[in-house]
């Protein structure tokens, strides 16, 4: 779902889910019972900030994992999890009416949303946009389910399911999406070394020789920022413009979100209109391939860099070989994240 409609939707009205109180009353003949759930991020991680109305909860992330998997949120058969497969890190091989899908994976440290940064704010607003205007639910439909509406009742204590209870339960199970046992994160834990290639490859990754890291951060491979790096001279297509259709500010032009790079070796089309096919492509296109647009981001050309990073054959090579690191077994085959029996 996040990822799927880029560029296809403004942005939702948000303030939906904060008028539950006087459109959904509380319901009367059931009880609020929650078992707190601790979602505890890799100690090499940044500080996870979650809604004080949205704490953690078992009943709530199972409820959310039973709506992911669930096609009755459309109205065309679709779930969210038929174009978000845990077997491909929460993404898929497929476009989306030419867009590249982003993966599910680590969003609960995203504050922007999109490729285009369409959706801004927590979670439950990026699920609040899913239910609301991607998927369009029918809450009528919804609410004559009645497995739903009893745990809806029991879990939320509203007498019936709005857009609020379904985005808050998506983005609950959502946030439980951690990669966090790639072969590099064993590494930084001090559990296993790296191959002489890959280990070149980090180095050359974290160092303003190969000049990654400004974007993708350690540890969770993105800034979540916005920035134009060079992939387009003309802006022949609206959904090559980026954040300019948001903003209409020429300075926009071109800018999309920094895409994290975990288990990117799995995907098959990379960058918002999925141009390249290969990390190699990608890493030859920051070699040599960039263009020295008038809002292109400094980083691309700092100097030394005007004429792109000038990689020999092997440093490019070894860039590949750390990317492929970034591979997470664990999360792929986690059955708690898979769909519920």
């Amino acid at each position: 779902m996040v990822g799927l409609i880029t560029f296809l939707a403004g942005v939702s009205t948000l303030s939906a889910c904060k008028k539950n109180s006087e459109d959904n009353p509380p319901s009367t003949d059931s009880t609020v019972v929650l078992t707190p759930y601790e979602i505890i991020p890799p100690a090499h991680f940044p500080v996870l900030k979650i809604p004080d109305d949205n704490k953690p909860s078992v009943e709530r992330i199972k409820l959310g994992r039973m709506l992911y998997y669930d096609t009755l949120l459309s109205n065309d058969g679709k779930a969210c999890a038929g174009c978000h497969l845990q077997s491909k890190g929460f993404t898929t091989d497929l476009l989306y009416q030419g867009v590249t899908v982003l993966p599910h994976e680590n969003l609960a440290w995203n504050t922007n949303f999109m490729w285009n940064a369409s959706i801004q704010g927590t979670l439950e607003d990026a699920m609040l946009f899913e239910v609301q205007t991607f998927f369009a639910t029918n809450l009528e439909k919804v609410n004559q389910n009645s497995t739903y509406l009893q745990l809806v009742k029991k879990y939320f204590g509203v007498n019936k399911i709005t857009y609020k209870e379904l985005s808050y339960s998506l983005a609950q199970f959502v946030r439980t999406l951690i990669s966090r046992d790639t072969k590099y994160d064993r590494f930084i834990r001090g559990e296993i070394e790296l191959s002489y290639d890959e280990l070149q490859g980090r180095n050359l990754f974290f160092s303003e020789r190969g000049d990654c890291f400004h974007c993708h951060i350690n540890p969770v491979m993105t800034d979540n920022q916005l920035h134009n790096i060079g992939l387009d001279s003309l802006y022949s297509k609206e959904l090559d413009k980026g954040f300019f259709n948001l903003s209409g500010k020429v300075s926009d032009l071109g800018k999309f979100r920094t895409p994290n790079l975990r288990n990117v070796a799995l995907r098959k089309h990379l960058m918002h209109d999925g141009r390249f096919g290969s990390l190699e492509e990608v890493v030859e296109f920051y070699n040599s391939g960039v263009h020295k647009v008038s809002n292109v981001d400094p980083i691309m050309t700092k100097p030394g860099k005007e004429n792109g990073l000038n990689l020999s054959s092997q440093e490019k090579m070894q860039i590949v070989a750390f990317l492929q690191t970034l591979t997470d077994l664990t999360l792929l085959a986690d059955t708690t994240l898979s769909t519920p029996n």
